[in-house]
């Protein structure tokens, strides 16, 4: 039995499953940001990468299926790798932050003119309306951003007041309005 695992595991060179581990991972990563690249309409970019994946998944795949049979320790690998590579695309996608943000903030009337205080001295464009709550007149602030700085964006509301209700969605199309010369170069 002993040696039947010794020769499983021993059946491929280290460095060939390495590398269908990794290069796997890279595949797959360059997947996630590839439909997430076309899905905010970034067509170009989404389309060189599409290439590279599918280039590093020819030799790839066509690897673990010619020696699959002798060794198939090599599609576990691949599958290890596809696994990893999923989490570490949704990693990379969430640092990226590709796209916009529009982030709605309901607080008590002088709350929110803290919180939009706040907001406009560090540069971000801010609407507020005014509101009718439950028990109280309220105002309702609106944000529009790039979805990376939104984060940097939350905690500012959070610190300035910690009971205001935040909430964020992702933004498909964003047409005209105010953006500081300051944001526009950043982009």
């Amino acid at each position: 039995m002993w040696v039947a695992i010794g020769e499983f595991l021993t059946s491929v060179p280290l460095w060939e499953l390495a590398l269908i581990f990794f290069a796997k991972i890279i595949e797959v990563s360059i997947g996630t940001m590839r439909i997430i690249l076309i899905s905010k309409g970034f067509r170009k970019p989404g389309s060189i990468l599409g290439f590279f994946e599918v280039l590093l998944w020819v030799f790839v795949a066509s690897t673990v299926i010619t020696g699959m049979m002798e060794a198939p320790l090599k599609g576990i690998i691949y599958a290890l790798g596809f696994a990893l590579g999923v989490y570490i695309g949704s990693v990379l996608e969430n640092r990226v932050g590709v796209g916009k943000v529009l982030i709605h903030v309901i607080a008590g009337n002088e709350d929110a003119k803290q919180v939009l205080k706040v907001l406009r001295d560090e540069g971000h464009g801010v609407t507020s309306l005014d509101a009718h709550g439950k028990d109280s007149e309220r105002t309702v602030l609106m944000i529009f951003a790039n979805r990376k700085n939104k984060d940097v964006i939350m905690s500012l509301i959070e610190k300035t007041n910690n009971k205001a209700l935040i909430v964020a969605n992702e933004v498909s199309i964003l047409q005209g309005g105010y953006v500081s010369p300051f944001r526009r170069i950043a982009k």
